[in-house]
């Protein structure tokens, strides 16, 4: 069962078009920002670029723990991964990941002196999966709220355990 929820997380990261990082401030508060993701083979960790000198890594460097979230708007689909976040100097690993891409937010490309990397190690994964079809998602919710019952409405949701996290179960 483990393996089945990571394999539906690795195939919603994989299918979401938009992804935000979700650090929190020294004074509490949460902070999302749009992410470009960097590994498209979603094996627990996810990658992303970042300047050394970012609120976003001081954060992390303060409070590792941190949420992505995903969203695929189009296939009614999405997805939160908490886990902890590292910053990683790997020249090779940003070899690797390097798109051409980047170039907008690093003009020096793989040069670019304060570029690193933010390697988040997946703990747990929730995740909600809808029909694509607006006509069922309507019906469906039109039953649920008649029902009272919000387990009519036809939709998919788990809680998975992943790799980084203490356990590896589906709940």
């Amino acid at each position: 069962m483990a393996d089945e929820g990571m394999a539906k997380v690795a195939e919603l990261v994989d299918r979401a078009t938009i992804c935000m990082l979700t650090t929190m401030t020294a004074d509490g508060r949460h902070l999302s920002r749009p992410m470009a993701l960097q590994e498209v083979e979603f094996d627990g960790d996810l990658w992303f670029f970042a300047a050394s000198d970012s609120a976003k890594v001081d954060q992390l460097r303060t409070n590792p723990q941190v949420n992505v979230s995903f969203s695929n708007d189009k296939q009614s689909e999405w997805t939160s991964v908490a886990g902890t976040a590292e910053v990683v100097q790997d020249r090779g690993k940003a070899e690797e990941l390097w798109s051409p891409l980047l170039q907008a937010w690093f003009p020096d490309g793989l040069e670019t002196p304060e570029l690193i990397l933010i390697r988040v190690r997946a703990e747990s994964a929730e995740y909600w999966s809808a029909p694509r079809s607006k006509v069922v998602r309507l019906i469906g919710g039109v039953r649920a709220a008649v029902t009272k019952n919000p387990d009519k409405f036809p939709a998919e949701n788990e809680e998975v355990d992943l790799p980084g996290g203490a356990g590896s179960t589906t709940r």
